[in-house]
């Protein structure tokens, strides 16, 4: 591994968590496809303004795509407000004919220019390390790390400092206002800061990648947990490993490293969407079996205690019978019965007949009366 391997890797990492750490709040408010408008409609201010400075290095460039991203959302919550269109909506109006329009003026007007849409859009973070940060002849690292370092430093601090209205703004706008909050300064707060995120990691990875990173994880953290600190935490640390495993398998493929990294963010998320413990595909599915069982049982207990004393309880209260009277298949009666068994709420004879425990009779007549 060279040291170029372990500056992109490291620069990864931190456009990784940078992005998911903000994107914690786009998910939990619902507002994942801000962040697909955001990244592509700051492409209009990067145009916009290396047409008034024609150089694709001034700081300009970055300041007008930021401006981009608030416009963007300004004019997203000017038509939701409307009340004539949804907020999905509206997004899918506003960033597709920003994005258009930037796309119009590279092609008619900036043609020449290394504005490369494929790059855009996909970004080529194997670059980054090459373009340096040079201060008194003394080589600092890819400027794309110092970067994204400064943005990720501002993401913790305002997360840090903020984290009381940040919360309360996103759970409960309507008590955050009762308590003196604004939640539409908060808001537009958040969403500056989550344009100047995007910006960023914009010229590294890409706008694709961007939105990958700022949703994938913490959708996927969302999974895993209930609480909003280990939310953050997890989120970043998803995102970081999902960078570091997908730089890993670029260099194995041989294939884009940013899009082997947005694809290891759509894996982490199957994965907890499969096997997230309380809220994963698989454990719903376990869920539902055993609380079938667990109903199937009560059925069971109704039964038994009806033909309890009875003089068909002998033929009745058996689990051969149970395929029969109940229409439940061989296998499903064994399970039901040794469910039953092993709650304690019944026995089984050496005949095979099945008696209810007293604890089962109690619960029996529990369930017959509500």
């Amino acid at each position: 591994m060279t040291w170029i391997d372990v500056e992109i890797q490291l620069l990864a990492v931190v456009v990784a968590v940078s992005c998911a750490l903000p994107g914690v709040f786009l998910v939990l408010r619902r507002m994942a496809l801000m962040s697909d408008a955001i990244s592509h409609s700051i492409l209009l201010g990067i145009v916009l303004a290396f047409f008034v400075v024609e150089d694709i290095t001034h700081p300009l460039l970055v300041v007008a795509a930021a401006a981009t991203g608030v416009l963007t959302v300004g004019l997203v919550e000017l038509l939701h407000r409307t009340r004539k269109v949804k907020e999905d909506a509206a997004i899918a109006l506003v960033f597709p004919a920003l994005f258009s329009i930037a796309v119009i003026l590279i092609s008619r007007y900036a043609g020449s220019v290394h504005l490369d849409l494929d790059a855009v859009l996909l970004g080529e973070i194997a670059f980054a390390p090459f373009r340096r940060l040079e201060v008194g002849g003394m080589d600092l690292g890819p400027r794309g790390l110092w970067l994204m370092g400064a943005i990720l430093i501002l993401n913790v601090l305002t997360i840090l400092l903020f984290y009381k209205e940040l919360k309360l703004c996103t759970f409960d706008a309507g008590l955050a206002a009762a308590l003196g909050f604004s939640p539409v300064l908060v808001h537009y707060a958040f969403m500056t800061l989550v344009s100047g995120t995007a910006v960023g990691a914009f010229d590294s990875v890409g706008s694709i990648l961007v939105v990958a990173l700022m949703i994938a994880p913490p959708a996927a953290a969302y999974l895993l947990t209930d609480r909003l600190p280990h939310l953050l935490l997890l989120s970043g640390g998803i995102g970081a490993a999902s960078a570091v495993v997908g730089f890993w398998l670029a260099r194995g493929l041989d294939a884009s490293i940013a899009g082997s990294m947005a694809t290891m963010t759509g894996v982490t998320f199957l994965l907890a969407l499969l096997f997230a413990p309380d809220r994963g595909v698989v454990a719903g599915v376990r869920r539902r079996a055993r609380q079938r069982v667990e109903f199937a049982g009560e059925m069971l207990m109704i039964h038994v205690l009806n033909h309890e004393g009875g003089v068909r309880a002998r033929v009745e209260n058996r689990e051969d019978h149970l395929q029969e009277h109940l229409r439940w298949s061989p296998d499903f009666a064994r399970r039901v019965v040794r469910h039953a068994e092993r709650e304690g709420l019944i026995i089984r004879t050496q005949g095979g007949e099945l008696h209810l425990t007293p604890l089962g009779r109690e619960f029996a007549r529990h369930r017959m009366i509500h």
